[in-house]
Parts: C-alpha cells; structure tokens; sequence
C-alpha cells in the first residue's frame, strides 16, 4: 500500500532512539500516523513542527498498519509562531481540534480550512483572519462530526433574516426579534459566521469562540471525557490583547 498527498503537521511523539511517530492531517487520507525513521535529527526536527505543509509518502505492507512516512518541506511555518502568543496557541488548538477526526476519514474541506489558518497565522498582519477562519472551521468540524448546527432559518418563526441568536438546547438559530424575551438564555450568532463579506470586530470574535465552544464541550469533548484544549483558552485570551 502506498500514497502521496499534502499534509499538515499535527504533532510527533518519540520512538526509539532515532524514530517518531509522526500525526498528520492530510488532503485526501485524512488524519493519518506513521513512522518517521530519522525523525529526531537535526535535519527533520524543523520540518515535523505543528503547522508546517509536507508533501508526505506513506507505505505499508497492509492498509490496517502503522506504515511508514516520508516527507518533504512546502511551507515551513513553525519559526514565525514561536514569538507571537496568539499564533502558537492558536496553531496548537487548531491541532488538537484536528484530533478530534477519526483517523483515516477523508475531510478535504477541512484541511483546506486548517491549512489556511495555519498560512494566516505565520503572517502577523492577519490576527484577525485567521481567528474569523478559525471559528467557521470550527463550525464546519462539528457539521464534520455529526453534530452541525441549524442556522440557515428561525426555529421559532421560519424567518430567515436578521439571525441573531443560537438555542443552546437545540443549536438552532433564533431571529432578533422572536428570540428577544430569551435573549439572556440564548447564545449570540455573530453576523460574520452568517455573511462571509462582513468583518468581524474583537466582540464578535469572542461571541463565536464562545458558540462554538459550547456545542464542541457539549456534544463532542464531554461524551469523551475530555475538554477543550487550553491552547483554545490562550488563543482567545491573547487575541483580545492584540486586537
């Protein structure tokens, strides 16, 4: 077995004395593991950073085996995360975020979205894009996992205008007006999530990462029994301090 395909670094652990296992988030194969021999050298260690776009080959004898990886470098990115906060926790959520895929599941839109964020988070200028791109990714992960939410019409009225507000019961979207005797109970629908030509501000930001963080600890990370990554925490928190 053997395929070629663009792949973004998700992590490594080691093994052995030479080797890693090397986790990648790829275009076409999904979110696959292999053996990276010669993995700690010095020549390696730069490439396999979270971020960073391969062009990775992997071979095994039987699909069902761990295989082993080769890569080649496309877009080193690592080195500009390493002195900007937003950057580094925003790439670190943005992996472990990516985990949450079953392994070897195709999500290609997904990796466009992941490997675009990452591309604005190695550029210092696009704080604020990157986090716009980071929240819709996160709404497109939960549709991913099975658990979209309904924001295309009023689940009061029908209405499909002026959305503003999202049920934490049902995840389904509210309208201004007939979500407005609940409105404390319900959680905010930023307009940018609705309308990509619109920019979103610091509050608007902070509104989705909030949406989207309740659905993604309610139906995905609390059944496992896990939380959201702190490095999502971290991001939010340094993206308010720079914005």
């Amino acid at each position: 077995m053997e395929w070629r395909d663009d792949a973004l670094i998700l992590g490594v652990r080691r093994h052995g004395e030479t080797s890693v296992i090397l986790e990648v988030m790829t275009r076409g194969h999904g979110r696959h593991l292999g053996l990276v021999r010669g993995g700690r050298s010095r020549r390696l260690r730069p490439i396999l950073q979270p971020g960073n776009l391969v062009a990775a080959q992997w071979r095994a004898r039987l699909e069902d085996h761990l295989g082993a990886l080769t890569v080649e470098p496309l877009a080193a990115r690592a080195a500009y995360f390493l002195d900007r906060a937003a950057a580094l926790h925003g790439v670190v959520s943005l992996c472990a975020l990516l985990r949450l895929l079953p392994e070897r599941d195709p999500h290609e839109e997904l990796f466009e979205m992941a490997d675009a964020i990452a591309a604005l988070f190695g550029d210092i200028r696009a704080a604020e894009g990157a986090a716009t791109m980071l929240a819709r990714f996160e709404l497109a992960l939960l549709g991913a996992l099975g658990f979209g939410l309904d924001l295309n019409a009023c689940a009061l009225t029908g209405a499909r205008d002026d959305l503003a507000y999202v049920s934490p019961k049902s995840g389904r979207a509210v309208s201004r007006a007939a979500g407005a005797p609940w409105r404390d109970k319900l959680l905010p629908y930023p307009d940018f999530l609705q309308h990509e030509s619109i920019v979103a501000e610091q509050a608007d930001l902070v509104a989705a990462f909030r949406l989207t963080g309740y659905f993604l600890t309610r139906d995905v990370l609390k059944p496992r029994g896990v939380a959201l990554p702190a490095a999502r925490e971290l991001y939010v928190g340094a993206l308010l301090r720079v914005a």
